[in-house]
């Protein structure tokens, strides 16, 4: 009997939701960079076969969050310094050509969004509520990002946020910083506003580079 199209869209479906659930755990903190994940363990959690969360975990490999070390297992990545440093250039580029874009076509729907994400993080920092604040924080560059119109951009951009919250995860950010950085924020938008494609591709290039050195002058960090 051929496979209806309910359960050909159940089987491919089924990858993808695991895919979902064990990327929230780890970015989540759940799993530490460098923690084995036991494929056995989360099908026995999922209550599913191991199949589909093989294919997640391969997914997951792709996307630079798990790592597969042969003899061993799979892992959640441990980026190193150079490594992160590394893709904090990348995504410089790509935010700063996503700032310029959005320069050039945000509507005043979208420029009042921006607005609301900085002034809640501006709340944020007057109430020590940093949980709120990382939350405003990745949905304004997320934002940015999906409404450039770029869809590839967007793909790429978001993968490389992913990698970087690993090595992120464990090192919080000091007030100081903070406060900076959303006077960052605040001239981000103030460009994007004015519609001044070439001031937003500076001012979020400019982010991106002193949020590397920020992060790269932490001590301790490995």
């Amino acid at each position: 009997m051929p496979t209806s199209a309910i359960e050909l869209l159940k089987s491919r479906s089924l990858p993808m939701l695991i895919e979902e659930e064990i990327q929230r755990v780890i970015l989540g903190g759940e799993y530490s960079p460098g923690d084995r994940i036991n494929e056995k363990e989360l099908a026995l959690r999922f209550g599913i076969s191991r199949g589909p969360v093989r294919e997640a975990l391969r997914s997951l490999e792709a996307s630079g969050l798990i790592e597969q070390i042969p003899n061993r297992g799979v892992f959640v990545r441990r980026l190193t310094a150079a490594q992160a440093a590394d893709i904090y250039d990348v995504r410089a580029f790509l935010f700063a050509l996503a700032g310029r874009l959005l320069a050039i076509r945000a509507t005043d729907e979208e420029i009042a969004r921006l607005r609301g994400f900085v002034a809640a993080m501006d709340e944020a920092i007057a109430r020590d509520d940093y949980d709120h604040y990382v939350r405003e924080n990745f949905a304004l560059h997320e934002f940015i990002v999906e409404h450039a119109g770029n869809p590839v951009l967007a793909s790429q951009y978001l993968s490389l946020i992913k990698q970087l919250r690993l090595y992120r995860s464990r090192n919080l950010m000091l007030r100081d910083s903070i406060e900076a950085s959303n006077k960052e924020h605040h001239e981000m938008v103030d460009a994007i506003a004015a519609h001044d494609p070439d001031r937003a591709q500076a001012v979020h290039l400019n982010h991106v580079a002193t949020a590397k050195d920020r992060l790269m002058s932490t001590p301790n960090l490995t």
